[in-house]
């Protein structure tokens, strides 16, 4: 089945905070073991219930989003929590498999930014993602993005956006 594509005409993508349905809806885009360790690694075991995604995917200082055109349905979730000062970790970031392939996902990942941004103080940003998962390494390259050597394993890269350098004063 082909994505399908998204009017112009349609209100402006934006994250808002999630609500009940779109934990609904993300339980039907992870549907198996495997994309559920890959999406939101060890803590959270499949089969899991779309009702506690709420408390099962609770950090400590995560905030939770969901993509969407208004408060039309969810194409996309993600978190960010703080680490260390001025640094967020993106994290479990996936697109409902109807909004794979239309380029949701640098929009989604430049939105996050933005709002971990704006929320926490971020200035650089940190992210893991499984060295075969080619399209998402895309992403983040074009994001900027770079891989952190001695953070990495033979699985996965974890990845680093630093904080854009300082304009020196004319």
């Amino acid at each position: 089945m082909a994505p399908r594509t998204i009017p112009s005409s349609s209100p402006p993508l934006r994250l808002r905070p999630p609500k009940a349905a779109d934990y609904a809806a993300l339980g039907t885009w992870v549907q198996d073991a495997d994309t559920c360790l890959r999406w939101a690694g060890p803590k959270l075991k499949f089969p899991f219930n779309p009702r506690q995604l709420p408390q099962l995917l609770e950090e400590p200082g995560a905030h939770s989003f969901v993509l969407s055109r208004g408060p039309g349905e969810a194409l996309g979730f993600c978190q960010f929590w703080v680490r260390e000062a001025g640094v967020a970790h993106l994290a479990r970031i996936i697109l409902a498999p109807a909004a794979r392939g239309q380029g949701l996902a640098s929009t989604l990942c430049a939105l996050l930014m933005a709002q971990a941004t704006k929320t926490a103080g971020a200035q650089a940003f940190t992210l893991r993602v499984y060295r075969d998962n080619h399209p998402a390494l895309a992403v983040y390259e074009g994001l900027g993005f770079v891989t952190v050597p001695e953070q990495s394993n033979e699985s996965v890269f974890s990845m680093r956006k630093p904080a854009p350098a300082a304009r020196p004063e004319a």
